[in-house]
């Protein structure tokens, strides 16, 4: 084989290795974007089930709670809130979008906090079946909430990595492979279950 045929058959013998390797990397990407967008759906299903079950527990307690109004108004507004920047979060690329969100549920964490605090000065009221219940159903999306958002950091973080290690990165931008954005909270707080301690009887 003389030079000319030996430098041509490299060449091909090069974009086919690289051609090969960006299959290879397109699909790994692939995948791994997939699980990133399913652990955005179940982040985002579960932050939607929380802000869900806040207007039905300010019903249960704002007829005890007539001289704490204003602490009433203040959960509605943070729920409000965190509500809209949830829904106006498009993608698990938008960073910004990320941190708003995270923002308003460590805001919305505080408040609900103090309400669960003021609730449980009232014996009569932490006693009561429904208000019970809806404070048990609350701490239990917290702790979802929780595992949703590691799972979800998790899963941004091992695409990040594979998008950002060599020679992936040569190609992932031109792909179409943009980077993951984590969701944190202010208040890390929200990473724990929402202290409820319940009255005897309580939430049966």
């Amino acid at each position: 084989m003389d030079g000319p045929t030996l430098a041509l058959a490299l060449v091909a013998a090069t974009l086919t290795a690289l051609a090969v390797y960006a299959v290879l990397a397109y699909n790994r990407l692939v995948a791994l974007r997939q699980r990133l967008e399913n652990a955005f759906s179940q982040i985002d299903v579960q932050l939607v089930r929380r802000h869900d079950l806040i207007p039905n527990l300010v019903a249960a307690v704002q007829g005890y709670l007539t001289h704490e109004r204003e602490l009433l108004q203040e959960v509605a507004q943070a729920r409000a809130d965190a509500s809209r920047l949830l829904a106006g979060w498009p993608d698990h690329a938008d960073a910004e979008g990320a941190g708003a969100v995270g923002l308003a549920e460590s805001a919305l964490t505080a408040a609900l906090s103090r309400l669960i605090g003021v609730v449980e000065a009232y014996p009569e009221l932490k006693a009561a079946e429904q208000t019970g219940r809806l404070m048990e159903e609350l701490a239990s999306t917290e702790n979802r909430v929780a595992f949703a958002r590691q799972h979800f950091n998790d899963s941004a973080m091992l695409y990040n990595s594979t998008r950002e290690s060599f020679p992936t990165l040569l190609v992932a931008g031109s792909l179409g492979f943009s980077r993951a954005a984590y969701l944190e909270f202010a208040d890390r707080s929200i990473d724990r279950p929402i202290d409820v301690a319940l009255a005897p009887g309580g939430g049966t």
